[in-house]
């Protein structure tokens, strides 16, 4: 399968998203629960970004298989074809040196 291969477009360290709970105290439950809101937002978008790489890797690999079906295919078919050309070749020349015996043969 072919992948392209790019440069990595995180940061080197990543800070973790803490909880609510793991937040320091800062005077209030709202920023806490909104600080959980905005995590399970980015984990959701998160999930469905992965689902949806795993399905476009799915597809390009099934992709792939079929190209790869297709090209051992035509190869086979090149085979036989290189094959029929070699026999045909063969019997044309059988039949050239045929027709310049004959004309050989007429001449004399």
């Amino acid at each position: 399968m072919l992948t392209i291969h790019r440069p990595n477009t995180y940061p080197p360290t990543m800070e973790q998203v803490r909880t609510g709970e793991q937040l320091p105290p800062s005077g209030g439950g709202a920023v806490s629960k909104a600080a959980a809101s905005v995590k399970d937002r980015v984990d959701s978008a998160l999930s469905r970004l992965e689902s949806m790489v795993e399905e476009r890797l799915q597809a390009e690999a099934d992709r792939a298989n079929d190209l790869a079906k297709r090209l051992d295919r035509l190869e086979r078919q090149h085979d036989e074809l290189k094959k029929v050309a070699m026999e045909v070749e063969g019997r044309l020349e059988r039949a050239m040196e045929y027709i310049r015996s004959l004309l050989a043969a007429d001449q004399k």
